[in-house]
């Protein structure tokens, strides 16, 4: 078992998602070959967030289910008429996550940092940039999914069984033996097809929400719509993956993490090995030059995490 870890710790070191320093803007690829001969199981398994109504908090325009925080989510609906609304989520470590509510429908949102007390707020737009606090809770959250806040679809990394996503995710990862020849299938396949949009990057809207589908359709697209969809896909295969949304250098920028056995997390930035560069940012992978994106990473501490989603 040993050896096994040993060897697998080598590989993500050193050949995850290779991108050459040494050849221009050509990519460097060497693929990953399992030990196994038994190919995975790669039957989807798309979770479902439900308000189940057994512990609920609210008033007449606001509705909080929150019966299945330990799963690592809270459903949340907003049922009045107006139509900026804003959601503010705040976890044990402080940080304060902002979303828009849309419609009547619950919606999930992940308790991305674990256990602990959440700060709960709802705000109606009264004027301009002005809002009102029309709801409040704390609730207290005991988790016994460790991983579910990154298996569950949510605002962000919205899909379902019926998600064309799904079933790409399916085919694309048939042949693989493993885990880490799953996510290696589906990260080439995005790096190797899909454009970025930089009309989008400079026009896009406070509040943008990725329709993954549809990104997969036009297969162009910012950050935040490469990593939903492929945060999408691995999520369902069951691969734990982390939309992480934070800064690379002074760019806000989005990209993803996965958790794979025996491993743990398989952070944005591995390690530069003085030859390759090893990442699992699908954004500057599909796009970078490759001297570009050395001098641009450094050595990692560029990218810093702010949100989990």
């Amino acid at each position: 078992m040993e050896g096994k870890i040993q060897k697998k710790i080598a590989y993500l070191m050193l050949t995850v998602f290779f991108i050459s320093v040494l050849s221009g803007c050509e990519r460097k690829h060497e693929a990953y070959v399992s030990a196994s001969t038994t190919i995975r199981d790669n039957t989807p398994v798309c979770l479902v967030p439900e308000a189940s109504g057994t512990v609920v908090y609210g008033n007449e325009l606001v509705s909080v289910d929150a019966s299945n925080t330990g799963e690592g989510y809270v459903m949340i609906a907003y049922h009045g008429t107006n139509e900026k609304v804003k959601m503010q989520l705040t976890g044990p470590d402080y940080m304060t996550y902002t979303y828009d509510l849309y419609g009547n429908d619950y919606e999930a949102f992940p308790l991305s940092v674990g256990g602990g007390t959440y700060s709960i707020g709802v705000y109606e737009n009264v004027a301009d940039s002005q809002y009102a606090t029309v709801f409040a809770q704390d609730i207290e959250v005991e988790i016994t999914n460790a991983m579910g806040a990154f298996l569950y679809p949510n605002q962000y990394v919205n899909f379902n069984s019926s998600s064309r996503v799904v079933e790409e995710a399916k085919i694309l990862v048939a042949p693989a033996h493993d885990d880490l020849e799953a996510i290696n299938y589906i990260y080439n396949y995005i790096v190797e097809n899909f454009m970025y949009d930089y009309d989008k990057a400079e026009n896009v809207q406070s509040g943008y929400i990725p329709d993954v589908d549809e990104i997969f359709e036009i297969k162009t697209g910012i950050c935040l719509d490469y990593a939903a969809v492929m945060a999408s896909m691995l999520r369902s295969q069951q691969i734990p993956t982390k939309l992480e949304v934070g800064y690379a250098g002074e760019a806000y920028h989005a990209w993803i993490s996965t958790y794979v056995d025996d491993i743990g997390w398989i952070n944005g930035i591995i390690q530069f090995d003085g030859v390759n560069w090893s990442l699992m940012d699908p954004t500057f992978a599909a796009n970078a030059g490759s001297k570009q994106l050395k001098s641009f990473i450094g050595d990692g501490s560029n990218y810093v995490t702010k949100y989990n989603y």
